[in-house]
């Protein structure tokens, strides 16, 4: 079936199946910064944004995407970027896996909680796993990024 997608405000037609997910779609269209972690919603690393919100693109049926905005790293590279500094001052970067979907989340919430304390970004991030890093050294990276500080 064939449907129209708008991934970083631009549409894409493609045909997918209809039990296609989301992850696999954007995957075959280029957009390889969504990554394939534990196929369950477990792991966060497949995370996107819908109309700015996160959501595990692994679980998330192609056609139930049509008609909302999606948001991939892609679309967001100068944000992504600027955390990307932070995470990088603060030695919160090892091997990269997650950062797309860490750096989408983020992102989802600045625009929801500019002034997110130290807790709101905890329990905002409940859902993206790192095996890489601890998590203090991330979290103080995105309070300073949310603060702007250096």
């Amino acid at each position: 079936m064939r449907v129209k997608l708008n991934v970083n405000n631009q549409i894409i037609s493609t045909d997918v199946d209809p039990n296609e997910y989301l992850l696999d779609t954007l995957r075959n269209n280029h957009f390889t910064s969504v990554k394939r972690g534990c196929d369950s919603s477990s792991c966060g690393v497949c995370t996107i944004l819908i109309d700015n919100k996160p959501v595990a693109s692994c679980t998330l049926l192609t056609v139930k995407a049509e008609g909302h905005m999606i948001t991939t790293v892609e679309g967001i590279q100068a944000e992504a970027a600027k955390l990307g500094e932070y995470m990088g001052h603060e030695g919160a970067d090892q091997c990269g896996y997650c950062n797309p979907s860490l750096a989408l989340t983020v992102y989802a919430l600045k625009l929801e909680n500019p002034k997110a304390s130290t807790q709101d970004i905890k329990e905002y991030l409940v859902g993206n796993l790192c095996r890489c890093t601890g998590y203090q050294s991330q979290h103080d990276a995105i309070k300073d990024y949310l603060e702007g500080r250096k």
